[in-house]
C-alpha cells in the first residue's frame, strides 16, 4: 500500500487500509492487480482520475497520426499544373502524411487508360526527384478513374 504522500507502507490488510483511508477522508484505490498482493494507494479519487487523464493526453499528443491527403490530376493536365501538384504532394509527404493520387477519367478518356497511366508515371518520376517515396497501393482502377497511394520512405 502507498499512502497519500507517496510513501510505501508495505503489505496491509484490506480492512485496515480502508480504515486508514476513511480516517484521512480519502479513497483507497487499487492501482494494479497484476501483482500479488495488489498495489493500492490512498488518494482522492477525483485527483487520481484527473492525473490519469492528463497522462493519457500527454501520451496521445506525442503520437503522429498520418492523414491521407488527396491530389487530383486531370487527363489533360498541363506541365505547370503538374509541377504545382508535385509541390503540393511534396509538402504533404514531408509532413508525414500519405498521398492518394487520383486521376478522374470522363467520357472517352476512359478508353485511353494507358495514356492516363503514363501521365501518372510521369508525375511519380517528378515527385521521386524531390522526395523518396514508396508505393503503398499500386495503380488501381476505380469506377471514375485511377488511384494510387504513396508515402515517404
Amino acid at each position: 500500500m502507498i499512502d497519500e504522500e507517496g510513501e510505501q507502507k508495505g503489505v496491509i490488510a484490506l480492512g485496515e487500509a480502508l480504515q486508514m483511508a476513511q480516517e484521512r477522508g480519502l479513497d483507497l484505490i487499487q492501482v494494479t492487480d497484476k501483482v500479488d498482493p495488489p498495489v493500492c494507494k490512498i488518494t482522492d479519487h477525483g485527483k487520481y482520475l484527473y492525473s490519469q487523464k492528463k497522462k493519457e493526453r500527454k501520451a496521445n499528443s506525442k503520437q503522429k497520426v498520418s492523414e491521407l491527403k488527396v491530389v487530383r490530376l486531370t487527363f489533360n493536365i498541363s506541365q505547370h499544373d503538374m509541377e504545382t501538384r508535385v509541390r503540393q504532394a511534396e509538402k504533404f509527404l514531408t509532413k508525414g502524411d500519405k498521398v492518394r493520387i487520383e486521376m478522374k477519367l470522363r467520357g472517352r478518356e476512359r478508353a485511353l487508360k494507358q495514356f492516363a497511366e503514363e501521365k501518372i508515371n510521369k508525375y511519380l518520376e517528378v515527385l521521386r526527384g524531390l522526395v523518396p517515396i514508396k508505393i503503398e497501393q499500386g495503380l488501381k482502377k476505380q469506377p471514375r478513374g485511377l488511384t494510387m497511394i504513396v508515402a515517404k520512405e
